[in-house]
């Protein structure tokens, strides 16, 4: 059973929210030939589209293969947060790495949210791209983590947009019994993710990529040319740019050991009217100090889109539904009669540290993936990136690269019962506010 389609139909996107409220594209067609180019691309989302785009745009000939639609896969139906910095903590970073490679990194992530932001002016892709990102404390000791936090960014790397919430603002922007301060990140975002990637899909199609869907690569011969192979045809390229993220591992080893896919799921309510101020006062995003993160805005009609709970087999549950009301009451006592509309699930990659994976697989094969959650921003600045590396500008692919991204203990075989494991301890300590 392959991840690609074991939970979705072939050639159509989940039943989500976001399906529902973007403008249709339509579909590109199948590869059914032998084609030369100067870059192939295998996947679809933020990244490969971000590279086709990027690669296209300097002038070199590039052929994308997606295995379902553009945007299918996270990127399509990830929960619309384009975060700050890194997805590791810069003081984690420092650790790892010391102050001068995290420092780049620091501004190499400012520089992913200023990449969407202005994708969207420049290709008037209409992603519904409002501020504000608030991370909230589920205990008093997590707000005051989030405030060092914020301390530690605007004396080290000056970083002024975080606001310290205490536990009186906190609950005046989202009145929840649940939470106890945090930090309200203006200089972070929310969007429509679906939108973006279709967007993208559109700008790179414009600037003379050749995008195939439900062109599934089989196998990938290493080489110079290297070649891509699909079920009815050919990709042989200079370069490869592998950026299927969590459903990219059985593609190549390296990918597979460091790379797991894991499922999260999202539901979206009916529309909550006036009910909607006593979920959030403002039009921002939030995220959670569990560590399986809860994560949730409201959409234009007022309705609730939460985020919550994770899975870690091929399949997802019979009833997302009833997964994700599970959390979102916890937070949300008073909704727990509410319509649920759409509940779809999705699966993105993660690494054992959380940091992306960056890799120069081969001499002319790069792959970044594993964004663990934080993929807006990063994925697409890793397809920017992997086009500037296939022209020789590589500074910020390496610097990337220098993240740390074990191997998983036990290989494929063994990850997922270890994490099984590991979350449970971990969803035991959100239970016990530890």
């Amino acid at each position: 059973m392959k991840l690609l389609y074991a939970n979705d139909t072939k050639g159509a996107y989940p039943p989500s929210w976001y399906a529902a409220t973007a403008p249709q594209l339509a579909p590109f067609p199948a590869l059914d030939r032998d084609i030369r180019a100067d870059v192939a691309i295998v996947g679809g989302g933020y990244t490969g589209l971000s590279a086709a785009l990027h690669a296209a745009e300097a002038g070199l000939s590039v052929v994308l293969l997606e295995a379902q639609r553009v945007g299918f896969g996270a990127s399509g139906r990830n929960g619309g947060q384009l975060g700050s910095g890194q997805r590791p903590y810069q003081d984690d970073l420092e650790k790892w790495l010391g102050p001068e490679d995290a420092a780049k990194l620091w501004h190499l992530g400012e520089d992913a949210k200023s990449l969407v932001t202005s994708l969207i002016a420049k290709h008037d892709i209409e992603a519904e791209l409002k501020p504000g990102v608030a991370w909230v404390g589920c205990s008093a000791s997590d707000a005051k983590h989030l405030h060092d936090y914020a301390d530690l960014l605007q004396s080290r790397y000056g970083y002024t947009q975080m606001e310290r919430l205490d536990a009186t603002a906190s609950n005046a922007l989202c009145p929840s019994p649940a939470y106890d301060g945090g930090i309200l990140d203006h200089g972070a975002a929310h969007l429509h993710p679906l939108k973006f990637a279709l967007g993208l899909a559109r700008a790179a199609r414009d600037a003379g990529a050749q995008i195939f869907e439900t062109s599934e690569v089989l196998y990938l011969t290493p080489g110079q040319p290297a070649t891509l192979k699909t079920a009815t045809g050919t990709v042989t390229a200079d370069h490869v740019l592998l950026a299927g993220n969590g459903y990219m591992t059985p593609l190549h080893r390296e990918p597979a050991r460091r790379v797991m896919p894991i499922n999260n799921f999202i539901a979206v309510t009916e529309p909550l009217g006036d009910e909607a101020l006593r979920v959030l006062t403002r039009d921002v995003a939030i995220a959670d100090s569990k560590f399986v993160v809860n994560y949730f805005r409201l959409t234009p009609d007022k309705r609730l889109l939460f985020g919550g709970g994770e899975s870690y087999g091929y399949r997802f549950p019979e009833d997302i539904a009833a997964k994700v009301r599970k959390p979102m009451t916890e937070i949300f006592p008073h909704l727990k009669d509410i319509r649920i509309d759409y509940a779809w699930g999705g699966t993105l990659g993660i690494t054992m540290k959380r940091a992306p994976f960056f890799a120069r697989l081969a001499p002319n094969i790069l792959t970044a993936s594993g964004y663990s959650g934080h993929g807006l921003g990063t994925a697409t600045h890793a397809g920017q990136l992997m086009a500037l590396a296939v022209q020789g500008q590589a500074a910020g692919f390496d610097t990337m690269s220098r993240m740390p991204a074990p191997a998983f203990p036990g290989g494929p075989a063994m990850r997922a019962p270890l994490l099984v494991l590991a979350m449970s301890w971990f969803a035991l300590r959100d239970r016990l506010g530890v």
